[in-house]
């Protein structure tokens, strides 16, 4: 026996490296040693050995066991179940928490038949660091599988997340299409490739972070995805699936105000829903709401013609498209040389004004192209500075080709004033006659 006893110690010491507790049970009669003692467990009161492991054991849980656990660990340790884990499998383990110290551990309990199958040896294992560090790894993997799924200008899903949304639609039509209801939103961001390259790639960013706030804003209850560089979609469910109707005729009314005040993005778009008759794929449906889109940017795009070439009726001899050409080219010119300040040019001949794009979403007119530009712009000046302003108009009419720089008032569409400071310049004709009068205008 005493040499059992030492080939037990030498057993435990090499299982120390492994395990922060061993207990040596005996089956029959339950008599039970620790062989490894746990400085925690023995802190709490738990006997280092006793004359029935299994009640015992039952009877400590519930001063150092997870409340959450508590149920586990005493089946865990009853001898009839734990004879019977044993007859399937030499050895079985599982993991449950301990508080101790007021913290909470994770343990892992491992249980092995003896070959002499009248002993059990017991272990308990300290796997907090583990099963931290797994953790960490979960989050790290969750996190980079979100990353991989979410648009990084936007916060939305992306592409990827789309393709695996569709891909599980596609599964729920094969598998009980009539029961099967959806719809597709596809939206487009007008002008974006116009903003980039007259604002600058910086503002049509924020342009597409405007547009993707909007539209998660009407379609709240569900997923938006950023699947090109101006393309969104929308897959309506729920809520918005039932208000679909309601929903598209607020984000078309939202993006007609911004375009007629040239404060937010302007976005055509396009809706189609699942009809399991004819669609077998989210494919068809998809393809729908694109053409109802490309109509929606159609009439939009009309629109504007109608807006850049506003007061149109009102004139004798609308302006040629080789004059508009040389008014552009000369205006192109203008905004490459300056450095800041909003650039405009008027052919005299046509009374047919450019603006700078910054300069109408600031302060919101109607278009970059105008016929009698002035007439609109007046409407923005403060009255008390209309004579200053006038004054400088009518010396350009008389065929004064010396513009003194002016200081006047304009109103911004939220109804402020910004101070404005026009530095403005008249090219006449050979004949004399003024031709152009185009300049820059500064704001404080």
């Amino acid at each position: 026996m005493k040499d059992n006893q030492e080939a037990l110690k030498q057993i435990a010491l090499t299982l120390a490296h492994h395990f922060d507790s061993l207990y040596y049970v005996e089956v029959e009669s339950g008599n039970y040693y620790e062989y490894i003692p746990n400085d925690q467990l023995a802190d709490l009161g738990i006997p280092s050995q006793g004359e029935d492991f299994f009640s015992e054991a039952q009877k400590n849980a519930s001063m150092c066991v997870h409340p959450d656990d508590l149920e586990l660990v005493v089946m865990l340790h009853d001898k009839r179940a734990m004879l019977s884990r044993l007859s399937v499998n030499s050895s079985y383990s599982v993991v449950y928490r301990l508080i101790l110290n007021g913290e909470i551990v994770h343990m892992r309990h491992h249980e092995i038949m003896c070959d002499d199958s009248e002993h059990i040896i017991c272990c308990l294992e300290n796997i907090e660091a583990e099963f931290r560090r797994k953790e960490e790894r979960e989050k790290d993997l969750q996190s980079a599988r979100r990353m991989a799924r979410m648009d990084a200008l936007t916060g939305i899903r992306n592409k990827n997340a789309f393709t695996e949304y569709i891909a599980a639609i596609d599964e729920r039509i094969k598998s009980a299409s009539k029961d099967c209801r959806f719809g597709v939103v596809m939206c487009d961001v007008n002008d974006l490739k116009k903003i980039n390259d007259t604002r600058g790639h910086s503002f049509g960013d924020e342009a597409i972070q405007r547009t993707s706030r909007l539209i998660c804003d009407v379609f709240d209850h569900s997923p938006v995805f950023r699947v090109g560089g101006d393309e969104f979609v929308v897959v309506l469910d729920g809520r918005d699936y039932d208000m679909r109707e309601q929903l598209l005729a607020k984000l078309r009314e939202e993006s007609e105000a911004n375009k007629r005040s040239r404060s937010g993005p302007v976005i055509a778009c396009g809706m189609a829903t699942f009809d399991s008759e004819s669609d077998n794929c989210f494919d068809t449906v998809y393809k729908r709401a694109d053409k109802q889109m490309y109509e929606h940017k159609n009439e939009l795009k009309a629109e504007k013609i109608v807006n850049y070439f506003m007061g149109m009726d009102n004139m004798d001899v609308p302006i040629t498209a080789e004059r508009k050409r040389l008014l552009d080219g000369m205006f192109g010119a203008m905004y490459t040389i300056v450095g800041e300040g909003y650039v405009f040019l008027n052919d005299l001949r046509h009374d047919f004004s450019r603006w700078s794009l910054p300069l109408v979403d600031d302060f919101g007119m109607q278009s970059e192209y105008m016929y009698h530009a002035d007439k609109y712009w007046q409407e923005h000046i403060h009255p008390d500075d209309m004579k200053v302003y006038r004054e400088a108009i009518d010396a350009v009419l008389c065929g004064n080709a010396e513009v003194r720089a002016i200081r006047y008032r304009a109103r911004r569409p939220d109804g402020t004033y910004a101070v404005c400071h026009t530095r403005g310049f008249v090219l006449s004709d050979k004949d004399g006659n003024p031709e152009y009068f185009g300049g820059i205008i500064i704001t404080e």
